[in-house]
């Protein structure tokens, strides 16, 4: 039986969730921190629509996604043929539908961790000439960090177990898009219950080990600035 098991799926699904959790960081938390400071309706508008993933079913974001991004959409044969690339049905369409349901959860966790910074502090440092982008780098950061790094777990858990969005945007070709989730789907829909078995197990054993050495990191962290 373990002949069977292909561990690419796994594989896939780590590099995948790595790297969408990486750009959701890039692009997450200077979004949290305009949406943290900016009071006007536009900023209400964009923290409605990054919001709207946690809600919606993955499928639908997916379909959303293949729609914006398929061949025959302005954008997916723009990219096609001017850059020869191609998002749908491949490992970069697996990222992207693993960003967009995982993101939300890193900016909504830096946003709360920006929003408990004393306000008197920043005034203080504009008051003493520091820039926006100083006081950002150097008071903010440091400060919400706590809560940044749990936006980045919560965003890599999601992205890690991501079902719906990925199998719509990416497909299920093995040893290219086939992530472990779905894997463990194509495996009981052939009947292989003993595969689909021995899958989440390494699924479920590797997905409590990257958590654990996650929240060890953030402790020994949190013990080293005390």
């Amino acid at each position: 039986m373990f002949d069977e098991v292909n561990l690419f799926p796994l594989f896939l699904s780590l590099r995948v969730a790595l790297t969408a959790t990486l750009f959701a960081f890039i692009i997450g938390v200077p979004i949290a921190y305009y949406l943290n400071r900016s009071k006007s309706r536009s900023a209400d508008i964009i923290d409605t629509f990054i919001t709207l993933p946690i809600v919606l079913p993955p499928t639908v974001l997916g379909y959303y996604l293949l729609v914006l991004l398929g061949r025959q959409s302005s954008i997916g044969a723009f990219l096609e043929d001017n850059f020869n690339i191609t998002i749908v049905f491949t490992p970069t369409g697996a990222v992207i539908a693993a960003l967009v349901v995982s993101i939300p959860f890193l900016i909504k966790s830096a946003k709360s961790a920006f929003a408990w910074i004393d306000p008197a502090l920043l005034q203080a440092a504009r008051v003493l000439g520091r820039s926006e982008f100083n006081i950002f780098i150097t008071i903010m950061l440091p400060l919400a960090w706590r809560g940044i790094l749990a936006g980045v777990t919560l965003a890599f858990a999601r992205a890690l177990g991501d079902f719906g969005a990925t199998l719509m945007v990416a497909g299920s070709i093995p040893n290219e898009t086939m992530t472990m989730p779905i894997a463990i789907y194509d495996a009981l829909l052939a009947g292989n219950q003993e595969l689909a078995n021995i899958l989440v197990i390494i699924m479920t054993a590797v997905s409590v080990s990257v958590l654990y050495i996650i929240n060890r990191l953030e402790k020994r962290m949190t013990r080293g600035r005390e």
